[in-house]
């Protein structure tokens, strides 16, 4: 069985999902991967969409939901990005913020 991984953000369209993307293709058949928002925006984020399709990472799969659009498991491992009290706590084996800042609005300029 493998372990359940479900990463959090506010709006569940940049961070969690960026990071549920990475999951899902270099955790494949080791992993479960989710994402979740505690205020989903209902859309990915276009230049995350972009950025990450560079990447080899196709996040058009994937949709913005919130907490209680997931699954009812025991989840293994809850990652929190930065959200701090909008991220309620969820019951987990191990549960660690990530203190990223929201990508929303940077350019993919250099």
């Amino acid at each position: 069985m493998s372990p359940k991984v479900l990463f959090v953000c506010v709006e569940n369209s940049c961070r969690s999902q960026m990071a549920e993307g990475f999951a899902r293709l270099h955790g494949d058949n080791v992993v479960e991967a989710w994402s979740a928002g505690s205020k989903p925006s209902g859309k990915i984020n276009d230049t995350a969409v972009q950025v990450m399709k560079e990447r080899g990472v196709d996040l058009t799969r994937q949709s913005s939901k919130g907490l209680p659009d997931l699954p009812k498991v025991k989840w293994d491992y809850v990652f929190t990005m930065g959200c701090g009290d909008a991220c309620p706590t969820l019951p987990a084996k191990l549960r660690e913020d990530w203190a990223i800042p929201d990508p929303k609005n940077l350019s993919t300029d250099e």
